[in-house]
């Protein structure tokens, strides 16, 4: 396949930004009661931005709060496009919205939301990085793409655990996963689902958080040490199965040349 030029990818991305600001900067009408609005916003916004920090995390989730009361289906549109967004460009800071959606939508809502919602714009990452990205990462990430590589065709029987363990794993970026599984030939079914399930305790942690938004003080807890041992405890989990299929599949292959070299041997008498 050619190389697609980089203008392509530009415009997708512009087009992106414009619909997200101008989302951003409609919004609709709303009466705010004196206790809806926070110290800091002193009248109605006319638009919104990504929070950076736990005290902006707080005023959107008020001002957002207070909009959804009446104008649900927007801030749903609204929290859906940013977070896809987010996804879709690889741009840090995804934690804030799942945050975020617990302290909008609730525990079950917001944990559907945001497991659908990384799954999708994982996707479009995959998707963009397929037609985009090659040459990119190839020439920017040669050693750690050349080492995932292997890894991957060391475990292509029993790929879909092996994703499942480095969507699992605490420490593993998933964006590098996401614009390198094309590059890889990581079947794009695999990829989806391996999100979907593999950053489930991720995405429960951060939504549980968001529930309890005004009475955290700070987000340096929010992946104790303790929280990081459970989290490499399921990935490690997720590797027994691989484990098992990559056993049976070399005892079945030892099988098979065993059984032709007896056959090779009976035929020589």
């Amino acid at each position: 396949m050619s190389a697609r030029s980089p203008v392509g990818l530009l415009l997708v991305f512009g087009a992106a930004s414009l619909y997200l600001y101008a989302l951003s900067r409609n919004l609709p009408h709303a009466s705010f009661g004196r206790e809806a609005l926070s110290g800091e916003v002193s009248s109605e916004p006319r638009s919104l931005t990504f929070p950076s920090d736990l005290e902006e995390l707080r005023v959107i989730a008020g001002l957002l709060h207070s909009y959804k009361a009446q104008h649900t289906g927007y801030v749903l549109l609204l929290f859906c496009s940013a977070y896809l967004y987010k996804q879709t460009f690889a741009i840090p800071g995804s934690s804030f919205l799942n945050i975020l959606a617990g302290a909008l939508f609730g525990p079950w809502l917001g944990l559907a939301l945001c497991c659908i919602l990384t799954a999708i714009g994982a996707t479009f990452c995959f998707l963009l990085s397929r037609v985009y990205g090659k040459q990119f990462v190839v020439r920017r990430f040669p050693e750690r793409l050349s080492m995932l590589q292997q890894k991957v065709q060391e475990n292509r029987n029993s790929l879909f655990f092996f994703l499942l363990f480095l969507r699992f794993f605490p420490m593993t970026p998933n964006w590098f996963l996401n614009i390198t599984s094309p590059i890889l030939n990581v079947p794009l079914a695999h990829f989806f689902f391996s999100i979907v399930v593999g950053l489930l305790p991720y995405n429960f942690i951060c939504v549980q958080t968001g529930c309890i938004l005004a009475e955290i003080s700070t987000l340096d807890n929010l992946f104790s040490w303790s929280i990081l041992m459970k989290l490499l405890a399921i990935a490690l989990v997720a590797l027994v199965p691989g484990a098992v299929i990559k056993h049976c599949s070399h005892h079945q292959m030892g099988e098979k040349v065993k059984n032709g070299d007896l056959d090779s041997s009976q035929k020589a008498r």
